[in-house]
């Protein structure tokens, strides 16, 4: 059974700077694994040495709505047991 906690919202460069630097903190320093902020919950996932990491960018030209880009980082692992 999977169960996905997922949160949306707009912010400023400064503030995703603020949020994946304290997401990387907590990755480097979780011992026993990694609590992860999203939205107005935290969500604890188990540890693991290895993380497979997947960095996807598109970028979107388009005369009606404007150019567009995106990034997305898809990171899985197996927990240590």
């Amino acid at each position: 059974m999977a169960e996905r906690t997922t949160n949306d919202e707009v912010l400023s460069r400064s503030e995703l700077a603020d949020y994946l630097s304290e997401l990387s903190r907590r990755f480097d320093e979780g011992e026993s694994g990694v609590d992860v902020p999203v939205g107005n919950k935290t969500v604890s996932l188990g540890n693991s040495e290895d993380v497979s990491v997947s960095v996807d960018v598109v970028e979107r030209s388009s005369r009606l709505r404007g150019d567009r880009e995106t990034v997305t980082v898809t990171m899985s692992w197996k927990p240590d047991s």
